[in-house]
């Protein structure tokens, strides 16, 4: 049996495991450790050292190790294999492909954005399986996102296409304010979302507590949820405007703040569509779950060819 090592880095955790070729996850080699805003070149790399060093522990007997995929918050230059996740500003520039590979230095390694990773999941086994072009997004502490096309992931020049995150959407914010404040992350994902309604004098503090009120009625939570849910659709007719999709896939946390979410993007990106083709991807939810970013991340290796 040959087996990836799958990691997976974000802004509030690093997490290891291996993967088999036929798209398990070993449960018994995954290992996990805390990142955070204040995470330090230091310290990641120590968590890297422990969770790489648990996962590599339990490969089975007999069986082989292909390579190494790492899938990241980015954004990252694949050439130099850095990263500089934005939830991460203690490290910027991270060598992340470097200290990753000294755990197994005869062995490739592979790097991408998490997104990426997470669609590339989707089309091998999840809710994208056999569709020609697809776009990936996890809506959640931030929005990542990443591409498949023709059954080949899209790079682009420095490894950060399909980072959907930092796409702008007009029509948000006063005349004149653009920029990062104006990408959908910073419009509609979990965080950004519940402190954009706390502003308005919502008062809670927390996205579990925004989806009770918005099952509650709250007439701010409702704004709140439905702000999001439009400027992901908005994004979303953008993107399919220019690679002319097929499916959508979304999956992250945030999606679960109420059941009709999904149902709010879809409408969101219908009334932005100015032709029929932008509006006839089909927008469905998460078919892995936990499991998509390492599955994604083993893609990356054992699916190359």
């Amino acid at each position: 049996m040959r087996f990836a090592l799958a990691v997976d880095l974000g802004g509030t955790k690093v997490e290891a495991a291996l993967v088999s070729e036929d798209a398990v996850v070993l449960a018994r080699s995954r290992r996990r450790a805390p990142t955070g805003p204040d995470s330090t070149h230091a310290s990641l790399s120590a968590a890297l050292s422990t969770v790489i060093g648990g996962a590599l522990g339990e490969l089975p007997s007999g069986s082989g190790l292909t390579g190494i995929g790492i899938g990241s918050a980015g954004p990252l230059d694949l050439d130099a294999g850095t990263v500089s996740p934005l939830n991460l500003p203690g490290c910027a520039d991270f060598p992340l492909r470097r200290t990753v590979s000294a755990a197994r230095p005869e062995l490739p390694v592979h790097l991408a954005l998490d997104g990426l990773c997470i669609t590339l999941a989707e089309h091998w086994v999840g809710a994208a399986v056999g569709r020609r072009s697809v776009l990936g997004m996890v809506v959640s502490t931030g929005i990542g996102g990443g591409i498949v096309m023709d059954g080949r992931p899209l790079l682009g020049g420095t490894g950060n296409a399909g980072h959907i995150g930092q796409v702008t959407v007009p029509g948000y914010l006063p005349e004149g304010v653009g920029g990062l404040p104006a990408t959908s992350e910073r419009l509609a994902s979990g965080p950004n979302i519940v402190g954009w309604a706390r502003e308005l004098g919502w008062q809670g503090r927390t996205g579990e507590e925004l989806a009770a009120a918005y099952a509650g009625a709250d007439p701010l939570a409702v704004a709140a949820v439905r702000r999001s849910a439009s400027a992901v659709g908005a994004v979303i007719a953008s993107a399919s405007a220019l690679l002319d999709l097929d499916v959508v896939v979304i999956g992250g946390g945030f999606v679960a703040v109420s059941p009709d979410y999904l149902a709010l993007v879809r409408e969101a990106r219908d009334q932005a569509a100015p032709f029929p083709f932008v509006a006839r991807a089909e927008i469905v939810p998460s078919g892995l779950g936990g499991d998509g970013p390492l599955l994604g991340a083993a893609a990356l290796v054992l699916r190359s060819a």
